[in-house]
């Protein structure tokens, strides 16, 4: 990581991140998707930005890249449908779809639009499953570290953020304490849906697979 941002040491990576990725209103955010491996990396990497210090759990090191930080949890209450959603996107590359609404963003100019011809044969039972297990095993290493930290994350759920979209987001605001969160105007959702009738057949397909191996 220190070489794909051209610093020679922890001290040099925290400035560069905080110099790339801080917005104007002084907030910087990142989106970490944790497993255990990644996180016990990551934290040996940060380590570096307090050398010598008594740090058993990583708390300091963490600190010392993101102080004051605080935590969104995402989750997804279906995790079938994520599994599902989450296969289909590897075989299609298409993994963000810009709202035609929305202006372009960095996601969406290099997004791919695939056809249902491109990954209707694509299937599979055994892909399906092993994203299920990740993504249930990514969950639970997160909540492990929120334990081992005493950290109680603001959660917000995939299916009433879709559901409640902007009251989801004045509730986040609100949580990060946004400066001038009450004028702010929320524009609509940057991305469309990926799930169609492709999406609820493997769906459906998977879970009646799924209940006849248990049996």
């Amino acid at each position: 990581m220190l070489a794909a941002y051209g610093v020679s040491n922890a001290l040099a990576l925290r400035d560069e991140l905080w110099r790339r990725a801080t917005t104007d209103n002084g907030v910087l955010g990142v989106k970490y998707g944790m497993t255990e491996g990644l996180h016990r990396d990551l934290i040996s990497l940060f380590a570096g930005a307090v050398p010598g210090a008594l740090d058993p759990d990583g708390r300091r090191a963490w600190e010392a890249y993101f102080p004051e930080c605080k935590h969104v949890f995402m989750t997804r209450r279906n995790k079938v449908r994520l599994a599902v959603s989450w296969w289909r996107a590897i075989k299609s590359e298409d993994w963000h779809r810009p709202n035609r609404s929305s202006p372009p963003t960095a996601f969406g100019e290099a997004a791919k639009r695939a056809s249902l011809a491109d990954v209707i044969d694509q299937y599979s039972y055994d892909a399906i499953e092993h994203l299920f297990a990740e993504a249930n095993l990514r969950e639970a290493d997160m909540q492990d570290q929120f334990d081992r930290l005493g950290i109680a994350p603001h959660t917000v759920v995939y299916e009433d953020f879709i559901a409640r979209y902007e009251p989801t987001i004045c509730a986040l605001l609100d949580y990060l304490q946004i400066p001038d969160r009450q004028g702010v105007t929320i524009p609509p959702a940057a991305f469309d849906q990926l799930a169609d009738e492709l999406s609820e057949d493997w769906t459906q397909r998977f879970r009646r697979e799924r209940g006849a191996r248990l049996k």
